[in-house]
């Protein structure tokens, strides 16, 4: 699954998925749920998670920071299951619609990783008004 040696027609206008890793072999995901519209979070796959979440139905990620495959929702009991997947003009970003089993995508607890405002100097956050669904030390025991 790769297209670096596709010509630019059949990426862009064609029909076949050959979706486009970086460098480090992983592949942008944007994914939102699919009922409210919202982002809930970003991540990346690389093709044996994108392979294996096209084959069981649920989103299953690369985890960068563990650099092991991530099962979403196998410890929160938020799995995303995947209702449709589209591919961006050139094939190097997903963007993932999801039905989440239970709200709460944020390892922090909250529905949405994007729970934080940046200000107009770019120098503060600010929290917005995202609910918090769960607390990560009940769930995650840290």
């Amino acid at each position: 699954m790769t297209n670096t040696n596709l010509g630019k027609n059949t990426i862009e206008l064609g029909k076949d998925f050959v979706p486009c890793f970086n460098a480090e072999g992983l592949l942008p995901v944007i994914v939102q749920d699919n009922t409210t519209k919202m982002v809930i979070m970003f991540a990346y796959m690389n093709a044996q998670s994108l392979r294996m979440t096209l084959e069981c139905g649920e989103m299953i990620y690369y985890s960068r920071s563990r650099s092991e495959l991530w099962h979403k929702g196998k410890t929160s009991g938020s799995v995303q299951k995947v209702i449709r997947m589209a591919v961006d003009c050139d094939q190097d970003v997903i963007l993932a619609f999801v039905e989440p089993e239970q709200a709460g995508a944020c390892h922090n607890g909250y529905e949405t990783c994007f729970y934080r405002d940046v200000d107009t100097n770019g120098v503060h956050v600010s929290f917005n008004d995202v609910v918090r669904c769960f607390d990560p030390k009940q769930v995650y025991g840290k």
